[in-house]
């Protein structure tokens, strides 16, 4: 029953990637830090550089500019390790992120919510992933796996004010969504899109990108922003399909500040720290500061040129509205008499190369314990339709990994760490067409663990991981 109800909603997300058959295809970029703030394109207020690609479907009505985004994966893992710890199974990893603008005043409105069926796409409350730990599945801590994404990913409300030309002044307000902590979550990275399961630092670098209550302010100037988030510190209970607060209430009781940073269209790098309030619900009184750095970096070589676009079905949009959007770039075949070099709809690349460096430290204000994690990742895209990619990492894990997966905490045990685990991960997959709007990548990756000493016992020296997968994209 668990197997159909997975295989049902990836069926659903499936579908509902294939409707809406009257929006356009889009592809955004933007020319600079203050255009892709404007663009809106990944979680929270977090930024890529400003070239990256954000595939979309869009539409215009009565004043208000409609956009679509969503990813799907069909997955199934294998997993050898030279003990019990071997799990296999079959699940997805999936989020549609619907998003609408609108002018208001002197600025720009933006409203935008998240979803994921990972509820019931992710049997038994997370799926096989060697040496991933973090929140709980039935009780216990979670081990050798990672949780699903709540159904409320992100549900947000956006404005954003121009001072002058280079000064941008920006609120964000979400029940549910992502503070001024870290680099763009994993999710929604594009040098992560093509990897279907969890970085394992995921809980040192990004693990905040769903939060409840979060209020930003930020404030951009040129190519530099500054940032500072309130929000509620404790992660989601288990109960992922409600829309409710973490098990320590709801009140805002931590605190953020980001720097970033955009020299180039091509680079974007921060720096963050975070005093977080009783993240863990398995260790209720401890608080965590955390700190996190970044660089990523994304270079179109070759695009393909958007042509004559005469007699598309622009859903309603007027030339001029699109002119006026951030991130059009009308030099590939549209062009426009109100058209400015500096608002771009980008040609779809061809070859492009997305990359990211990322350290995350998580630090415990009980104990002073560390744990450090360090990840780099590169995802390149060739002839158009292919994909090859590698994530690389070096993750601190803690001695939570020595519990019998599926058991709750002992009396008395105090988490500490134990170790880094190495795991080098390399993938492929390849775009088919289904349809004008709809991308079917299938593909394999392939991981390779290097185990502390302290879990050789367990895991084995080598342990390694398989997965292969259908990729949905909507395009």
């Amino acid at each position: 029953m668990q197997r159909l109800i997975q295989i049902s909603s990836v069926l659903l997300l499936a579908t509902s990637l294939h409707a809406q058959q009257s929006m356009p295809q889009m592809v955004m970029s933007a020319h600079s830090l203050i255009e892709a703030e404007q663009q809106h394109g990944s979680s929270g207020t977090s930024i890529e550089p400003a070239s990256t690609p954000v595939p979309m479907w869009m539409s215009d009505h009565d004043g208000w500019r409609l956009m679509l985004h969503a990813n799907a994966f069909a997955a199934d893992t294998q997993q050898q390790a030279d003990s019990p710890r071997n799990r296999d199974a079959f699940f997805s990893t999936n989020w549609i992120m619907p998003m609408a603008q609108h002018k208001l005043g002197a600025g720009e409105l933006t409203v935008r919510a998240m979803f994921s069926f990972e509820p019931g796409t992710v049997g038994n409350r997370n799926y096989p992933e060697l040496f991933q730990q973090g929140e709980t599945a039935y009780g216990a801590p979670i081990v050798d796996g990672q949780h699903p994404h709540d159904f409320f990913m992100e549900v947000a409300a956006l404005y954003d004010l121009p001072l002058s030309h280079n000064t941008l002044f920006s609120l964000y307000a979400a029940p549910v969504g992502d503070p001024a902590i870290g680099p763009t979550a994993y999710p929604h990275r594009q040098s992560a899109s093509e990897d279907p399961i969890a970085a394992l630092g995921h809980h040192q670098e990004d693990s905040t990108h769903i939060a409840f209550n979060v209020v930003t302010g930020g404030l951009t100037y040129r190519w530099a922003r500054v940032e500072l988030s309130g929000f509620h510190g404790g992660e989601p209970d288990e109960s992922r399909w409600q829309f409710e607060p973490s098990p320590n209430g709801h009140n805002i009781d931590s605190v953020a500040t980001r720097l970033t940073v955009s020299p180039t269209p091509d680079w974007s790098g921060q720096y963050s720290i975070a005093h977080i309030t009783s993240p863990e619900a398995l260790y209720p009184g401890e608080d965590q500061a955390r700190q996190t750095a970044s660089v990523m970096y994304h270079h179109t070589f070759h695009a393909k040129p958007m042509g004559n676009m005469a007699g598309m079905d622009m859903g309603g949009m007027k030339m001029d509205d699109m002119a006026n959007m951030p991130g059009m770039d009308m030099s590939h075949g549209l062009k426009s008499a109100s058209a400015t070099p500096s608002m771009n709809m980008a040609a779809e690349p061809t070859t492009d190369l997305s990359t990211t460096f990322v350290w995350g430290r998580t630090r415990s204000l009980s104990d002073n314990s560390k744990e450090n994690s360090y990840l780099a990742e590169a995802l390149l895209r060739f002839a158009g339709k292919n994909y090859v990619w590698t994530r690389l990492e070096n993750a601190g894990r803690s001695n939570e990994l020595l519990l019998t997966p599926g058991t709750r905490l002992p009396a008395g045990f105090e988490e500490s760490p134990i170790g880094h685990v190495a795991a080098y991960t390399f993938g492929y997959d390849h775009d088919i067409a289904l349809g004008q709007h709809l991308l079917a990548a299938p593909g394999a990756q392939f991981t390779v663990y290097r185990t502390p000493q302290p879990l050789r016992s367990i895991y084995g020296d080598t342990p390694t991981g398989e997965v292969l997968f259908v990729r949905f994209r909507l395009r």
